[in-house]
């Protein structure tokens, strides 16, 4: 007993010294954290490499205390330190022992938060059952989508996926129903009463409707049936049958017990009885109790039956146990077990009676639960499992649900079924229905619970603001989401769970409106404009106010409207530098020190559109001599004219305003893409100091009144441009995932393992290219990656008319697209890539969000064959403000006028959920597909037609002549005698064209005499002839022309013998000659030669 003291004494010691010595490591890491956030507030820390992120503090804190600490609370402190470095920290805090909000725990606690939604209960009132009658069983049959219920009076009643009634019956038997089952080779129900067995035709129509077939006599009142599975036998069901004498019955039927007696008596007796002793009937006993529940696991291959037997309580093993007298494997507890489920995922089979003790138990260890859960104050009466989210739900006597988490072992949610009077306490059957996400079950009446989540995903309205929302943005560095709504409302969301870390409520004062928003880069700040020309500076992690451009006092109401907003990258410490675009058109510059609270405007770039309209296609620049700051990424310019403006250049009635702008600061390159209101695309070069017209559409100056003004309107742009490690990258992997490259565009991040969205990028390449063309690519990338790093930028422009145009910085159009939705020719709004320009996203007016794939499209000669759109979906009923990518967890993110964000799989457009729902998200586990209340498409995939395989014209074939119609509109008098019409004159009887009808299908193959032909050559030679027959006579087919039809008058009177006859016949052949054309004769089109 000393040695093993000595040793529990030692091993404490050890784990507190390791602990101490974890303790320390953490300072340490808080110490380094600390001083490098103060050294970026004084600017003194320059070095990249050596920053901490919130990635590396992250996997820093795993490596010193284990993987269970968890996200959240490292976030919290991490944010805690970036906030204010020099506030006091402790190690607790990292393990959220400090975190003591009441909101939080309020909204845990909150009934919406839970698993099941017990408020949206659904109630079904059997209609025709009998006075005090009870659900005795209830049978959900995924593969149909039926629900069967079976009561103890005798009501057996079919219900469709939308819980109504499709057929019933009621069993006309003394003794109760004990339990149902369905058989899935006969196509019938099977029900089970004290002594009898019923099969009934569900399927049968009107008279015979009522008609079942009853098995009896039984030895044993049977209580419990279950139905094996078994798909590899054909019209045969296997029956499980458990009774109070502790046996456990193997019935067999087949289709010929029941289909050929019906057929000899079926005119006679409406309910027949079949004999037991006709049936293979196998029995063992297996408990010395009642049985009560009986199940097969398909999984386990293999039958379980349990009793309320203390010692063979649980009974599993094959059904061939059922034939010989080896022994089985038993599990004992005490005072038996009253029901039982096996949950597949986990493995493990939970066990419950009147003990209230849920026991979990190894399929092949009978001899210890694997794990107790103890809660219930009742008898356990039912239990079953949801596989999906891993929760076991088990009722006791009382009325009490509990559900269970199988993996933590946990206890969720416990709720009571408070409706009824003394006389409806008991529910006697329960199950969950999977493909709805709903528990049912069965006392006086059916009761469905269902999940919060389908509540929530199907049935609210997604809804994060109370209006429209203006912007959205995303903080790679903290994984949040930024949203503001019309009504001057900021709020901030944790993208992960999508709770709501806090808001701020009129920004920029009562009742203005922001309109505009940016990140910058380092995730740290914020800045938000108004209609009023405003401008704030915030603190992302806190919501604190930093810095503020005021209203001028000579501005005019909505003067300077900005519409967006984007972060430079600042060359001095202790400076933000904003570019601004206002609404009439001007981009500003808006500076902001570390020493002065307020910001200020340095300059604005000139007015270019009236020189480009004067025909300029290039307008120099030079930088100004207005002494501004210095150091600005951007420079302060000004117009080098070479002539002077024309006078009537100004058209008042066309909007030339700047509506979008981009900014691309990389690898050598400082420029400004501009897209107007007019179609036109500028491009600010501040390296060459130029400014470029683009691209210029026909007629853009002219006004024309029949025609939308807003045609040419360009609505989003943005620059296309691959960063020289991702293009690295891409040249030797082939395919980069965009997840590994790490651009300047964002930070790093991974994917694990999950499939990537450009996975589909591999096989269109692997199609496409050639040997020769990887060779080719091999000896590229043998040259080094100068290739690959002097590729140019290129533009993509959103347009009204619902386009998609790349341009290339020259001018010349790479590719015109009108992407494929439901409806084509909806105007875009908004453009999103990823950090490696691997897809682009697009969003239009009408809600739908776009998908294309990139990559290969950007590499040289830019094939456009090579940009494909992959996937569309309609996230929105209304228009979509904004769409953003994160590529870390591969979800999209849309924002809507009609007030919510919304969360879809990037891979297959499903629907995960909006910010403010009050579930918390799962973007880790694969989620069903369901669809917003307000959006019923599915999402469309375009999948790419192989080259190897042959497109199958569809031929529309043309209208024949039907002469059988022809016969019942026309009289044969009447036929040849109307005068025809003469020519340009319409004929007003169109009974021809009324006999016109489509080609019938020949049910039988035309007869072939003769395969080949050598006289003819080797193409005709090879063609099949068949033989046609042709008609007696001509005489009832119509002739077209003039001509024709005195020809036909001519030869009416055919009863004349000799050659006059055969002159008058020479004649008819020469006059349908020469009425082929244009006057045509169908007859001598398809028959030629006439028998004699």
């Amino acid at each position: 007993m000393d040695i093993r003291e000595e040793k529990r004494n030692f091993s404490m010691a050890l784990q507190i010294s390791n602990f101490k010595t974890a303790l320390k490591g953490f300072e340490r890491l808080v110490e380094r954290t600390t001083a490098q956030k103060r050294d970026e507030r004084l600017g003194l820390f320059t070095q990249k490499e050596d920053a901490i992120d919130y990635d590396k503090f992250y996997g820093a804190v795993q490596e010193l205390f284990g993987p269970e600490v968890k996200n959240q609370d490292v976030k919290c402190f991490y944010r805690k330190l970036c906030n204010n470095p020099d506030a006091s920290v402790d190690w607790c805090e990292i393990f959220g022992y400090s975190c003591s909000d009441e909101d939080k725990l309020a909204s845990q606690m909150d009934e919406e938060n839970l698993v099941f939604l017990v408020s949206r209960k659904q109630r079904v009132v059997i209609s025709g059952s009998r006075r005090r009658d009870v659900i005795k069983s209830i049978v959900k049959i995924p593969q149909l989508d039926l629900l069967i219920a079976a009561s103890q009076k005798g009501l057996i009643t079919v219900f469709n996926s939308q819980m109504k009634v499709q057929t019933s019956t009621n069993v006309t038997d003394t003794s109760w129903i004990t339990g149902c089952d369905y058989l899935s080779q006969l196509k019938r129900i099977v029900a089970t009463t004290e002594r009898t067995i019923i099969v009934w035709d569900y399927k049968a129509q009107g008279n015979s409707q009522e008609n079942y077939f009853i098995i009896k006599p039984m030895d044993h009142c049977l209580l419990c049936v279950c139905v094996v599975p078994l798909p590899d036998q054909l019209c045969r069901d296997d029956i499980l049958l458990g009774d109070d004498g502790g046996f456990v019955n193997r019935f067999t039927v087949n289709s010929d017990d029941f289909g050929l007696k019906q057929a000899k008596t079926k005119k006679k007796l409406q309910n027949q009885v079949l004999d037991s002793k006709n049936f293979k009937n196998v029995k063992r006993k297996l408990h010395n109790d009642w049985v009560m529940k009986i199940r097969y696991l398909p999984a386990l291959n293999c039958f379980g039956s349990c009793s309320l037997d203390s010692v063979h309580s649980l009974v599993l093993d094959s059904l061939k146990r059922l034939e010989d007298n080896l022994p089985v494997r038993e599990f004992s507890m005490p005072r038996g077990a009253n029901t039982f489920c096996y949950c597949i995922k986990a493995n493990v089979i939970v066990t419950g009676g009147d003990d209230k003790v849920l026991r979990l138990w190894h399929p092949n260890i009978s001899t210890k639960p694997v794990g107790k859960l103890v809660g219930h104050m009742f008898s356990i009466t039912e239990i079953v499992t949801n596989e999906k989210d891993q929760h076991v739900i088990s009722l006791s006597s009382a009325k009490v649900f509990r559900v269970w988490d199988i993996q933590t072992l946990s206890l969720i949610q416990v709720f009571h079924d408070s409706q009824g009077g003394p006389g409806d306490m008991q529910i006697y059957s329960m199950v969950y229905d999977s493909n709805h996400g709903m528990l049912i079950t069965g006392s006086s009446v059916i009761d469905l619970y269902p999940l919060t989540r389908m509540i929530q995903d199907t049935k609210q309205i997604p809804h994060t603001h109370e209006r429209e929302i203006n912007v959205m943005l995303y903080n790679k560095t903290f994984r949040q989401v930024l949203t503001i709504c019309s009504e001057s409302v900021i709020k901030v969301w944790e993208l992960e769970t999508g709770l709501q870390m806090y808001q701020i409520l009129d920004p920029h004062g009562f009742n203005v409106e922001l309109t505009a928003a940016s990140v910058d880069e380092s995730g740290f700040i914020f800045a938000t404009g108004a209609y009023n020309g405003t401008v704030k500076i915030w603190d992302f992690g806190s919501g604190q106010e930093l810095k503020v451009l005021p209203e001028g006092k000579d501005w005019k109401e909505e003067e300077h409207w900005l519409q967006e907003m984007v972060f430079l990258k600042s060359q001095e410490k202790h400076q933000y530098l904003i570019l601004a675009l206002e609404r009439n058109g001007k981009i500003k510059m808006i500076q902001g020190k570390e020493d002065d609270i307020c910001l200020m405007v340095i300059w604005e770039l000139p007015d270019v559109m009236p020189f480009l309209q004067d025909g300029n296609h290039v307008i120099h620049l030079r930088t100004s001599t207005r002494p501004k700051s210095t150091n600005i990424p951007l420079p302060d310019v000004e117009l080098i004219l070479e002539k002077k403006l024309s006078r009537y250049v100004n058209n008042p009635a066309i909007s030339v305003e700047v509506n979008c702008i981009d900014l691309l600061q990389l690898e050598g390159y400082n420029l400004i893409a501009a897209g107007t209101l007019n179609g036109v695309i500028i491009l600010w070069n501040f390296v060459a100091s130029t400014v470029t017209e683009v691209y210029r559409p026909e007629d853009c100056f002219t006004v024309d009144p029949d025609l939308d003004p807003k045609r040419f309107r360009i609505n989003d742009i943005l620059f296309l441009f691959r960063t020289p490690e991702c293009a690295r990258r891409s040249s030797q992997d082939s395919v980069c995932s965009s997840s590994q490259c790490d651009s300047s565009r964002g930070p790093q991040s991974s994917k694990g393992s999950k499939q990537s969205i450009h996975d589909t990028e591999v096989k269109g390449e692997s199609t496409d290219g050639t040997a020769g063309e990887h060779q080719l690519v091999d000896k590229k990338q043998s040259r080094g990656s100068s290739l690959a790093e002097a590729q140019p930028p290129i533009l993509v422009t959103a347009h009204e008319d619902g386009h998609l145009r790349l341009w290339t910085l020259e001018g010349r159009l790479l590719k015109d697209m009108l992407p494929f939705t439901k409806h084509s020719a909806i105007s875009l709004t908004s453009l999103f890539t990823d950090s490696c320009t691997r897809i682009l996203l697009a969003g239009n007016v009408e809600g739908h969000i776009i998908l294309c794939s990139i990559g290969s499209f950007l590499d040289p000669p830019h094939d456009e064959k090579k940009f494909k759109q992959l996937l569309s979906w309609r996230a929105h009923a209304l228009e979509i403000v904004q769409v953003v990518y994160v590529e870390e967890k591969q979800v999209v993110l849309t924002a809507s006028i009609d007030g919510s964000v919304r969360l879809w799989q990037a891979l297959n457009g499903h629907y995960c959920g909006y910010f403010g729902q009050r579930r918390i998200f799962e973007l880790s586990h694969a989620i069903d597909f369901i669809l917003p209340c307000d959006v019923n498409e599915c999402p469309i995939e375009i999948k790419e037609e192989s080259k190897f395989t042959e497109k199958k014209q569809k031929y529309e074939y043309p209208l024949i002549f039907d002469q059988k119609r022809w016969r019942k509109m026309s009289s044969m008098s009447l036929l040849f005698k109307r005068t025809p019409p003469k020519e340009f004159e319409v004929d007003q009887d169109f009974k021809f064209f009324k006999s016109l009808s489509s080609p019938k299908i020949r049910r039988y193959a035309l007869e072939g005499f003769m395969t080949e032909n050598r006289e003819a050559g080797i193409v005709f030679g090879s063609l099949p002839i068949y033989r046609v027959p042709s008609p007696t006579t001509l005489r009832f087919l119509p002739l077209i022309g003039s001509e024709a039809q005195r020809d036909s008058l001519d030869i009416l009177p055919g009863k004349k013998k000799g050659g006059h006859v055969q002159h008058e016949r020479v004649r008819r052949r020469r006059s349908l000659k020469r009425n082929l054309v244009p006057q045509i004769n169908l007859a001598s089109s398809f028959f030629p030669s006439v028998s004699k």
